[in-house]
């Protein structure tokens, strides 16, 4: 993706337009390696429908925006011992210095310590987690450090679905199924007693603290004296409110296609992979056929959130404090957010019942001390407000 855009960027330089991405060229983003592994080690892929390199193969079929993968890897690796700059300057750098990097600065250090990293160089409640993928880094990040993890002023998770169907079982959305064990840990951190809502330790689990994240023995339960009174603010974004925000074939051609014949590197390289996209929509769902084909905007839905919620907060309509909890040991509902559909009353107690079972209330659904309290999303400014939004952002030139 950086390798298109700086061409992109040239490309427009060449042409007198604006360059654009001048967020990105401000504030250049670290990026670092996460997990390779859930933490059950049961590895689920979706290259059946984005492709094997999660852009519709493009990098075969567009090979001239892709960079080989010589030229990146080892950006990533640990610098060697004799290194130009002392080892106390590479470890305030996190980078090799022997590699330039005009877009983005990659880090020698696994993602989970580059996450704790910046939140603990920054003032609690400042910095948004955002996550468009399965939780595992951030769950592995929380078992190293809690009280630093929980500094995050809210994490916006991408996962789940509530009332609707699953997108690859019928009640699993794939970014909860990919690591159930990760997404039922991180919504534990919202409980009043996490270890009321904390999933069965799995037979394989990946280690907090290495970064190609072998599986071996489970992550440990938090450690309830360390936590505090603090809890963790997750926000869900779940299939129920993100699928109705669609991108379409004919607002991506309409968009990049004059762009394309005059030589626009982005335009094509955003064109290619989105209309694989499209193909394969068209092969597996009635509905999707020629112009009107298209693609749900799940993952953009989240990032639109962060940016504009505090600006817009009267068109974000949020429900606080949901009891959402994940199945992580069923062979049908593996990833299913399962929520309590039942009317009845909380349950009223004399004595404390944080920890153990009451009778009529098995797994203390009823428990104002027990459950989980996430932020379920419920209400966008707009189903068809992101996609022309996000063209325009993406493609913001003319001529």
């Amino acid at each position: 993706m950086f390798n298109v855009i700086e061409k992109e960027m040239q490309w427009r330089r060449d042409r007198g337009l604006p360059e654009g991405f001048g967020t990105l060229r401000k504030y250049k983003p670290t990026v670092a390696v996460g997990a390779k592994t859930p933490l059950d080690g049961q590895t689920m892929m979706a290259d059946y429908y984005h492709g094997i390199d999660g852009l519709g193969n493009v990098h075969h079929t567009h090979p001239h925006h892709t960079s080989p993968s010589e030229t990146w890897k080892h950006l990533f690796d640990a610098p060697p011992p004799d290194t130009l700059l002392s080892s106390t300057a590479i470890n305030d750098a996190h980078t090799d210095p022997k590699t330039p990097n005009h877009l983005f600065t990659p880090s020698n250090r696994p993602s989970t310590e580059e996450i704790l990293r910046i939140l603990e160089e920054n003032p609690a409640d400042t910095i948004t987690l955002i996550a468009i993928g399965p939780l595992t880094t951030f769950a592995q990040a929380a078992s190293i450090s809690p009280t630093t993890f929980m500094r995050a002023k809210s994490v916006v998770v991408m996962g789940g679905t509530i009332d609707e169907p699953g997108n690859i079982t019928p009640v699993g959305e794939f970014n909860c199924i990919a690591d159930p064990i990760a997404a039922a840990r991180l919504y534990a951190l919202t409980s009043p007693n996490p270890a009321t809502t904390m999933p069965l330790a799995p037979l394989r689990a990946t280690s907090p603290n290495t970064a190609d994240s072998t599986p071996s023995a489970s992550l440990p339960p938090y450690p309830t004296s360390d936590l505090g009174s603090r809890r963790l603010n997750v926000l869900l974004f779940p299939l129920d409110v993100t699928t109705p925000h669609t991108l379409r074939r004919d607002e991506v051609e309409a968009k990049t296609l004059p762009l394309i014949a005059k030589g626009s590197p982005l335009a094509e390289w955003v064109h290619a992979f989105l209309s694989a996209t499209f193909r394969k929509s068209e092969s597996l769902y009635h509905g999707h056929e020629g112009g009107g084909a298209f693609m749900c905007l799940h993952d953009p839905v989240c990032v639109w959130y962060a940016l504009t919620a505090e600006s817009q907060l009267d068109q974000w309509v949020v429900k606080e404090g949901q009891d959402v909890r994940v199945e992580t040991q069923g062979q049908w509902t593996r990833g299913m957010c399962v929520v309590d559909r039942r009317d009845m009353k909380m349950l009223q107690h004399d004595i404390d019942v944080a920890e153990g079972e009451v009778s009529g209330d098995s797994g203390g659904w009823l428990s104002e001390k027990k459950g989980n309290r996430v932020g379920r999303c419920v209400g966008t400014p707009g189903d068809r407000a992101l996609a022309p939004l996000l063209l325009d952002t993406i493609f913001g030139v003319e001529g």
